[in-house]
C-alpha cells in the first residue's frame, strides 16, 4: 500500500509540474505565437511537407530537384516574414 501511496505522488507531481510549465509559457512574451505566422505560412510548410512525401514514395531525381526548390523557397518565406517582423 505504502508503494501505491508513493506512485500517486509522484505522478500528481508530475502533472502538477506539467501545468506549471504551460502556464508559465503561455505567459512569456518570448514563447507566445507570432503574430505574423498565418495561413500564408501554413501553405508554405504544406508545399513542402508534400514536396518531401512525394520524394519519399518515390525518390527520383526530378522529385528531389522539386523537393529542393521548395525547400529553398520556403526558406526565403520565412527568412522575408523574419526580416519583415523585425523592422
Amino acid at each position: 500500500m505504502e508503494n501505491l501511496s508513493v506512485e500517486e505522488d509522484i505522478k500528481r507531481a508530475v502533472k502538477n509540474n506539467k501545468e506549471n510549465i504551460k502556464s508559465s509559457a503561455r505567459q512569456s512574451p518570448d514563447l507566445q505565437q507570432n503574430s505574423c505566422f498565418g495561413d500564408e505560412c501554413l501553405g508554405v510548410l504544406n508545399q513542402r511537407k508534400q514536396a518531401k512525401m512525394k520524394w519519399i514514395h518515390d525518390p527520383s531525381q526530378s522529385n528531389l530537384d522539386s523537393l529542393n526548390n521548395v525547400r529553398y523557397d520556403a526558406r526565403r518565406h520565412f527568412r522575408n516574414k523574419r526580416i519583415k517582423s523585425e523592422i
